[in-house]
């Protein structure tokens, strides 16, 4: 399994750049899990639903500080079939070698990254893990592991992302990837969903993780794996659906159980005031009340696109 260069090649001065990723990419999700948890939309309405929550991300979010930059993500039904065990393989992997050129273009020390369904990390925290080598931790704040491989039951991209920066990812995916990170310095943080055939891969690898329970009263747990670590610095993905779905439903499964809004944000916070965040991505995200509007205005005059006559 590679991982990354312990001594990564030196930077320009440039080294306070930092990029706003949009990623748009909503072809990771396997079909029948997004018919099955939204089945109020269309299916090609409810896959896509992915890309107007990166649109709604960057329209809510304050004004960036520095370049960003948005990855072509095609909204076309090509290359969804599923190959080598893996769904939509032919346009996700495309999509992977379009972020890491855009990424590559800016040499950025710092990316936040607007997503899109969890596979979108990939490319920012390898190529963070490139830059910072054995320097770069990564919490992953999740209800889910995301640690299947080709092999699993489920074959959605998204739920691989995990294993594909440990370096267990589908081998064309492990090909673009610039860098791996040590499963002993990856956390999944608010984990207490997870599918029994993947499971084990987290004991088997050695990735530590946190439940929710575990969380409720401190992040202490999670900053003393932090600095058991060594690492100075760190990439944090947020997947919406961590969010206790009793207390709102932001993702496209509604998970009961999990970290509450206030608990993320306390535990977000900590680690920012304990170790230097270098990466954050904001995944999964499923405006369904802007997605039920969209419906409502198809076809209206004026709205639709189509030339008045």
């Amino acid at each position: 399994m590679a991982h990354a260069d312990p001594s990564p090649p030196a930077h320009s001065d440039r080294d306070d750049v930092s990029l706003r990723l949009l990623w748009p990419q909503w072809q990771g999700t396997g079909a029948a899990i997004v018919k099955e948890l939204a089945p109020e939309f269309p299916l090609p309405v409810a896959r896509r639903g992915y890309a107007v929550g990166t649109a709604v991300l960057e329209a809510v979010l304050p004004p960036h500080d520095g370049p960003t930059a948005t990855v072509p993500v095609t909204m076309s039904d090509e290359g969804l079939e599923e190959r080598d065990g893996v769904e939509a393989k032919a346009v996700v992997v495309e999509q992977l070698a379009s972020a890491l050129e855009v990424i590559h273009r800016h040499n950025p020390a710092r990316i936040t990254t607007l997503g899109g369904e969890c596979a979108v990390s990939m490319a920012p925290f390898s190529e963070l893990a490139h830059r910072y080598g054995d320097d770069l931790a990564v919490v992953w704040i999740d209800s889910h592991p995301d640690i299947g491989t080709p092999q699993s039951g489920y074959k959605g991209y998204h739920a691989m992302a995990v294993a594909a920066l440990t370096g267990y990812g589908d081998p064309d995916v492990q090909k673009l990837l610039p860098a791996t990170v040590s499963p002993d310095r990856v956390a999944l943080v608010g984990l207490h969903e997870w599918t029994e055939d993947d499971f084990p891969n987290i004991a088997e690898w050695g990735i530590q993780s946190f439940g929710p329970e575990e969380l409720r009263a401190s992040t202490r747990p999670v900053l003393d794996w932090l600095a058991a670590t060594g690492c100075s610095r760190v990439a944090i993905h947020f997947d919406v659906d961590t969010i206790d779905s009793d207390e709102i439903g932001l993702g496209l499964g509604f998970v009961p159980g999990g970290l509450t809004s206030s608990e993320v944000r306390r535990i977000v916070a900590d680690i920012d005031g304990s170790v230097d965040v270098v990466g954050f991505t904001i995944a999964e995200f499923i405006p369904r009340q802007v997605m039920h509007l969209q419906q409502i205005l198809k076809g209206f005059p004026l709205i639709s696109g189509a030339s008045a006559g």
